[in-house]
């Protein structure tokens, strides 16, 4: 796959601007911080893909069946010319939506759309390989910024899956849904993916896994923040921890100093100080109710107009259109 069949909106000056704003506001403050989007170069898009076959990690495989059995019928209610996939990693459950649309036949082009090139293009060109003559356009941004300049032909179905929904802040979530109905026409389709509240030992258990796979995908942040802006964090040094917050109803992960140190960060003009048992907090995952989901996509401009979860009750997907 050659550069040029990519269209990169974030190359690797974006990239380094970004992450120094991210990392000089996150660890300059109070309670330490990092955005989650940090995880995903090409070895933590490797290391999430390999937690999705985890068996304590049961969100990928429960979207999964919800996908499996509804795939035809959100063709045939959506018609969409074009699938927007924001966030899509390996593309590997977007396949379900593609042969459901190619097998409705409305399906002309795949836009997906991450962070990752690396992953990106591994992923386009396995999809350009498995469905000739669809037009795909990867597109190297980030789903924050870039969401006026996808290209597609209307009607569009644009998937936000994985339950990535609960990375952002209450309102920085209501902020993107947003984003996403201002760059859709009237009657055009948001497919969105939400983990549900459960138990809190299943919710900890899926972000704190028996073989470490987690683990070594969060400290992974620290080791793109090396890579990057020359940074000299041991990310051995720091301790995995997964908490459940139940009056906020989400996951926390993050990054605990075992003992106090001082790290450099060179690109980013910064010494930054740990005191023993500081945490960086680098990710939230809300988990949702099915009333809290349709009030958020209300609010944001959307009308739920189908709503299913796996046979468990684990994982809710809801297909929404966009409003006047």
């Amino acid at each position: 796959m050659t550069e040029s069949e990519l269209d990169i909106h974030r190359g690797a000056t974006e990239i380094a601007e970004a992450l120094r704003a991210d990392v000089r506001e996150g660890l300059s403050a109070e309670q330490k911080w990092l955005p989650s989007k940090w995880f995903y170069d090409a070895a933590g898009s490797r290391l999430f893909e390999d937690i999705t076959a985890l068996p304590e990690y049961y969100p990928t495989r429960a979207e999964r069946e919800v996908l499996a059995r509804e795939a035809a019928g959100i063709a045939k209610l959506t018609g969409a010319h074009t699938l927007v996939e924001l966030g899509s990693g390996s593309s590997e459950k977007t396949r379900l939506l593609l042969d459901g649309l190619r097998e409705h036949g409305s399906l002309r082009t795949f836009v997906p759309l991450d962070v990752s090139e690396a992953a990106l293009a591994e992923a386009v060109e396995a999809i350009q390989a498995d469905y000739p003559g669809l037009d795909v356009r990867g597109v190297v941004g980030d789903f924050t910024e870039h969401l006026g300049l996808l290209p597609g032909e209307p009607p569009r179905l644009v998937a936000f899956l994985g339950g990535t929904i609960g990375n952002f802040l209450p309102a920085d979530r209501g902020k993107f849904l947003r984003s996403v109905r201002d760059v859709l026409g009237e009657g055009e389709w948001f497919l969105l993916g939400t983990d549900l509240v459960k138990d809190p030992e299943t919710l900890v258990r899926a972000y704190d896994d028996s073989a470490g796979v987690t683990a070594e995908f969060n400290r992974n942040v620290l080791r793109v923040v090396n890579e990057v802006l020359g940074a000299d964090f041991d990310p051995d040094a720091f301790e995995h921890v997964a908490h459940w917050d139940a009056g906020n109803e989400w996951i926390e992960m993050r990054l605990r100093a075992p003992e106090a140190m001082r790290v450099s960060i060179p690109g980013a003009g910064l010494e930054v100080s740990f005191e023993a048992g500081e945490h960086i907090r680098t990710e939230i995952s809300a988990k949702f109710r099915r009333e809290g989901v349709t009030a958020e996509l209300a609010d944001a401009g959307f009308e739920v107009e189908q709503w299913w979860t796996d046979a468990g009750g684990r994982f809710g997907v809801s297909l929404a259109r966009a409003m006047s």
